[in-house]
């Protein structure tokens, strides 16, 4: 019976640790960044937020450049995700409906390519997209973001072609289907889950990127919202009020895309893992 109750208790207890140990970085931000100055550089930390404040707010939006930093995040990230979703569809389709020489090679390539760091080619990225005068473009921001994001959404959503019967496609394809169509009716409305789970990857993916653009853009026009958040400074240090504020605007639309799409996006991560 204490085994039994044991058993109950220590699984529950260690999900609250963690989800305390995850969920209390994300509420002081969103504290912090209601929070009077006074308040954030108070000896006491103040652990609830009682003069609510929305100077740190305006001053994030009221930087330099700000909606256009906006448009370029927006115009990259959604791009990114639609192509790689489009490339991968065709490629998924092929890995797991046909049967040619490399096949299995091809797969192995893409899990490689998703383990490997892609800032190990930095530098190469940087040389060719100098050497096609290329630099401060959104273009390459595009491409990479693209490649990045695409191993595991085709990955993921292989196995999805997979775990459809073949019977299905072949009926629709005796009905007077052909393959196109019967890829468009009968196998793509059931990627749904795998098509949000890969696309809320793709989009955190390229939302969040720093480093890249940081070293191909210099032209703060063609920067992205990542570099916004660095450069709430004073002569005295860091703004951290401004900070926060800047860093709770960019996470709300992963936080509000995650809340929508939370079960699609974890039974279509783990399905596709698993099927095929």
């Amino acid at each position: 019976m204490k085994r039994s109750l044991f058993g109950r208790i220590w699984p529950n207890a260690t999900a609250v640790v963690l989800f305390v140990g995850f969920a209390f970085p994300v509420y002081w931000m969103f504290a912090t960044a209601f929070k009077p100055t006074g308040d954030i550089i108070s000896e006491n930390p103040v652990w609830f937020p009682t003069d609510v404040t929305f100077d740190h707010f305006k001053k994030a939006v009221d930087a330099d450049h700000f909606w256009t930093l906006v448009l370029n995040s927006v115009t990259v990230t959604v791009l990114s995700v639609v192509f790689s979703l489009v490339i991968a569809l065709f490629a998924a389709f092929a890995l797991a409906r046909m049967r040619f020489r490399g096949r299995r090679g091809l797969i192995v390539t893409f899990m490689l390519a998703q383990m490997a760091p892609w800032e190990v080619m930095i530098i190469a990225i940087y040389m060719i997209v100098r050497d096609n005068d290329m630099l401060n473009s959104l273009v390459p921001l595009t491409v990479f973001y693209t490649v990045m994001v695409l191993p595991l959404t085709v990955l993921t959503l292989r196995g999805y072609v997979a775990a459809v019967p073949k019977e299905l496609e072949e009926s629709a394809m005796v009905d007077g289907c052909t393959r196109t169509q019967a890829f468009v009716r009968v196998i793509f409305p059931l990627l749904a889950p795998g098509l949000m789970a890969t696309s809320l990857f793709g989009f955190i993916t390229a939302w969040n990127e720093f480093p890249l653009v940081l070293i191909l853009n210099k032209d703060v026009e063609k920067q992205t919202l990542p570099l916004w958040l660095s450069q709430f400074q004073t002569a005295f240090g860091d703004d951290w009020g401004a900070t926060m504020a800047a860093s709770s605007l960019f996470a709300l639309p992963i936080l509000i895309l995650f809340i929508f799409l939370q079960r699609k996006a974890v039974s279509g991560l783990t399905d596709g893992a698993v099927k095929g």
